[in-house]
């Protein structure tokens, strides 16, 4: 592949990751007036329609999916949508963002370990040693420096939902690489979210839906088309176009910029004070990437 095309994918691989962690600041403003599982649903809602018209402009129709890939698409919706959804919003009603965020920190990982037995991709000692930065880079950002505090307080129910998250995810990307055998990735990508929407729908209704569209904010509306339009309509397809081109595991150790966008962003929007640890933590992140994308 030319370098100038590789150099395009990672812009988008960062672009997507940067909506990815602006999505910490827009579903902490839409947690103080909807539900969660509302909040996902009109999110998928929203991107799936967005979806359906991007396939529409680029293919002059909505693509059909033949018979043997139903099941492989819905098991995409039901993982990277529906499970890893209820997973990360129970989750984080018990436990704090920052724990939760070092647990999520471990998909890049899971990713290369199962793309290596899985689909025999290479994972020698100095993409192993990349992967293993990243991942400390990220705990030293969102523990402030003592990644050990994190783990001070034992495994609760949270942390397993947390640890669903991760096996969601994995699992999505592990299966978009499969799907995307015989479909392109904005297909696979928008019938995903077109049937995980169709799921979260149930629990959406049963949190009381229409209660939340009654009264939301306009701000919470403008978190709603950050969420469905930009943080899932676009990146979610950029990242399945890189996983095409580049692997799952290559692809998936950029989720771990995804906490070091959200603390800047805190920052620029909220306030939040940078610490050194952020810095060094971030440094940490890119060296990270940038061993596991050596080619």
């Amino acid at each position: 592949m030319q370098k100038q095309s590789l150099t395009y994918l990672y812009l988008l691989l960062v672009t997507s990751m940067a909506l990815w962690g602006g999505t910490w600041i827009a579903g902490r403003v839409l947690a103080q007036s909807i539900h969660p599982m509302s909040a996902a649903f009109l999110r998928f809602l929203l991107a799936s329609a967005l979806l359906l018209f991007m396939s529409w402009r680029a293919e002059g129709r909505i693509p059909r999916l033949r018979g043997k890939q139903v099941l492989p698409v819905a098991f995409l919706g039901a993982t990277g949508v529906f499970i890893y959804s209820y997973f990360f919003f129970t989750g984080l009603q018990t436990i704090p963002a920052g724990r939760a965020a070092l647990i999520v920190a471990c998909i890049p990982v899971c990713i290369s370990l199962l793309s290596a037995v899985l689909y025999k991709e290479k994972f020698g000692p100095v993409r192993i040693a990349g992967a293993m930065t990243s991942l400390v880079g990220v705990s030293v950002v969102i523990a402030d420096g003592n990644p050990l505090a994190l783990l001070s307080g034992g495994v609760s129910r949270g942390d397993f939902m947390i640890l669903g998250c991760v096996a969601a995810w994995t699992a999505y990307s592990l299966g978009g690489r499969s799907v995307m055998k015989t479909l392109s990735p904005l297909t696979a990508v928008t019938w995903s979210s077109v049937f995980g929407t169709l799921m979260l729908l149930p629990a959406a209704v049963s949190g009381g839906l229409a209660e939340d569209v009654l009264r939301a904010r306009p701000l919470d509306w403008a978190c709603v088309v950050y969420l469905g339009a930009l943080a899932t309509a676009l990146a979610y397809y950029w990242y399945y176009q890189a996983i095409s081109v580049i692997g799952a595991s290559r692809s998936g150790i950029f989720i771990n910029t995804v906490p070091v966008f959200a603390v800047v962003m805190g920052f620029l929007l909220l306030g939040e004070p940078i610490h050194l640890s952020l810095l060094l933590g971030g440094l940490m992140v890119v060296t990270g990437v940038y061993l596991t994308n050596r080619t």
